[in-house]
This record gives C-alpha cells, sequence and structure tokens, in this order.
C-alpha cells in the first residue's frame, strides 16, 4: 500500500519555513498512516525512504518522531482517550489520530520544542491532510492537553506568558 500525497505538497528539497522540520512532520504521518495498515511488512519503511529525497536531519527529526510514538503509544492513545469527549480512537479517522499521536509525542517528550509550536504545525497538517473539523478537532483537543495535562505545566507556564487563555483556543479552559 503506498500513501499519496496532495499534489501541492513540496518537494523534500524545495520547502520553506523551517522546512525540514515541518516536512519531517509530515513525513512522521506518512509513516503511521502507513504502519497502521502494513506494520507485518517490514519492507514498507525501506520503500517510503526510498520514495523520498529528504536529507538526513529531515530522516531523523521524522524516525525520531515515528520512533516516540510507537514506543509511547500506549500512553499517548490513553491520553487522547481521556481528553477526546465522545471519540473513541477507532472511530477517529486514522489521519486526525496519528497527527494526534504525534503531536502530543511533541507536547510531552520533546521539551525544546514550544507547544504553540507543536499545536500550529498539527492545525497546518489537519489543513492539508484532513478538513477544517478535524482541524478544529485537533486544536481544541491538543489545547485541551497542554491546558490540563500535569506534565506540560512547564510549556504550559510558556504559552500563559505570551497568550491570553481566551485567544489561545476555540475550547473553553478547564482549569
Amino acid at each position: 500500500m503506498t500513501m499519496t500525497i496532495p499534489s501541492d505538497t513540496p518537494p523534500a528539497n524545495r520547502t520553506n519555513v523551517r522546512p525540514s522540520r515541518r516536512l519531517a512532520r509530515q513525513l512522521a504521518l506518512q509513516m503511521l498512516f502507513q504502519h497502521e495498515f502494513q506494520d507485518q511488512n517490514p519492507s514498507w519503511q525501506e520503500k517510503f525512504w526510498a520514495s523520498q529525497s529528504a536529507s538526513p536531519e529531515v530522516q531523523t527529526f521524522t524516525s525520531s518522531i515515528v520512533l516516540g510514538v510507537i514506543t509511547n503509544q500506549t500512553e499517548i492513545d490513553r491520553i487522547i482517550r481521556d481528553f477526546s469527549v465522545d471519540w473513541s480512537l477507532k472511530r477517529m479517522p486514522v489521519v486526525d489520530r496519528n497527527i494526534l499521536r504525534c503531536s502530543i509525542y511533541e507536547l510531552l517528550w520533546e521539551p525544546d520544542i514550544p507547544a504553540m509550536v507543536t499545536i500550529n504545525e498539527a492545525v497546518e497538517l489537519a489543513k492539508r491532510f484532513a478538513d477544517d473539523e478535524a482541524r478544529r478537532f485537533v486544536n481544541g483537543l491538543l489545547d485541551h492537553v497542554l491546558r490540563a495535562e500535569p506534565r506540560l505545566a512547564d510549556k504550559r507556564s510558556r504559552v500563559q506568558t505570551k497568550i491570553p487563555a481566551s485567544e489561545f483556543s476555540d475550547l473553553n479552559p478547564t482549569s
């Protein structure tokens, strides 16, 4: 199974605005999408990378996200279940579920990446690969996780000093 990407997606060597991280997140999403369907086929990762012209920096960050999500998937999925109201993981579209997984991984296990960068990048992925409803859902759920997850107190404090709570999300604060 090969995942197709939109025709307006720039090739690995022609991106802009922190291209390596944005592209790495996009590739991580694509890899996690394929992982759900091809986990039993060990050669899919080799084929995936053979079809990309990503730099070593992009491949490293992509692999870090994918490995981080897979390694911590039980905990990440528990967080998604805890913060998603009336949605089961199985009912969520595969793309939405994996955008959330990547983002929650970044929020919790990548301390040097600011929370707003993670959330903004997740929304951009949802815009590119999903629909408006997914964009709002991803933004709202990640905002809720950021506001309520105790392990994110440090990242939360860095956001709150810059952005008033009323401008941060579509959701009402929980605390």
